[in-house]
């Protein structure tokens, strides 16, 4: 395995002495390890690390080298969200804006990205945390993994977190979430649609790494032409969902890739990528 020096925003590094090496990223075949690295403070998104993240993404977002992005979160948690402490201390209007602003370019950028990303959960997911794993493209979570939009709680509606929870989880589910702050465990995430995969924690990176190798193994220009559609579509109409996909599939047509995997498909062979 390869591994890239932690990245840190260096607009940051003045202001968070003692969350040095607050992300971490290791790169192996393809596959783009981003590792949230806060553990005593359950990977709480500070902003340092939101720009760190942010900053790590939009460089990978420009490597053609990487094909799958993972994050992940050390010490005994996922992540819990937004830095309280952090919030608490910075008690003004303007700040909460840019700071709010910071993560939904954190969101928008994994979205944006032609790499589809993967969360590995574990632990606890919450609030802002609970969003990080609705917003990535696919999840796998270990059985004892933990989801909710606590702001609630504390008298904070979870505004930002409902954006990616109310698209991917049924939505009297995602209400529910949101207006109690109760805590799921890891089947109800999968039978909601907040994840794909539960498996036992000893599992948990055998099947990321399965499900990472099954994308890599796919043609580049299929999978970020599919994953740039997917999202566009959702925000069209009915009939201008269906001509946008019908265009996007002519162009995808004319790709070197897709008159490659015909042919290997007709004389019953594995393709050979021209884009990987």
């Amino acid at each position: 395995m390869q591994s890239t020096p932690p990245v840190m925003d260096p607009a940051a590094r003045h202001t968070a002495a003692p969350d040095v090496n607050v992300l971490l990223r290791s790169d192996t075949q393809g596959v783009a390890t981003l590792t949230l690295n806060r553990p005593q403070q359950y990977n709480a998104l500070s902003e340092e690390l939101l720009a760190a993240t942010i900053t790590a993404l939009e460089a990978i977002e420009r490597d053609d080298s990487v094909r799958v992005v993972v994050i992940a979160g050390s010490g005994p948690a996922f992540c819990a969200g937004h830095d309280l402490k952090q919030m608490r201390a910075n008690p003004s209007q303007d700040y909460y804006r840019k700071l709010f602003a910071q993560c939904s370019r954190m969101m928008l950028t994994i979205a944006r990205m032609p790499q589809p990303v993967i969360a590995r959960v574990h632990g606890i997911a919450t609030a802002a945390g609970c969003q990080l794993v609705a917003q990535c493209d696919l999840a796998v979570a270990a059985d004892s993994a933990r989801f909710a939009v606590s702001g609630i709680n504390v008298g904070l509606f979870c505004s930002t977190p409902s954006v990616p929870l109310g698209r991917n989880v049924l939505r009297k589910q995602a209400m529910e979430m949101l207006l109690t702050g109760d805590f799921i465990d890891a089947p109800t995430a999968r039978q909601y649609g907040l994840v794909n995969r539960v498996v036992p924690a000893e599992r948990l990176d055998a099947e990321v790494a399965q499900l990472a190798q099954s994308i890599v193994d796919k043609s580049a220009v299929a999978v970020a032409t599919g994953k740039r559609m997917f999202y566009k579509h959702l925000e069209m109409g009915l009939e201008g969902a269906y001509q946008y996909a019908a265009q996007t599939m002519a162009c995808n047509m004319m790709a070197e890739d897709v008159g490659e995997g015909i042919d290997a498909f007709m004389q019953k062979r594995e393709p050979e990528w021209k884009h990987r």
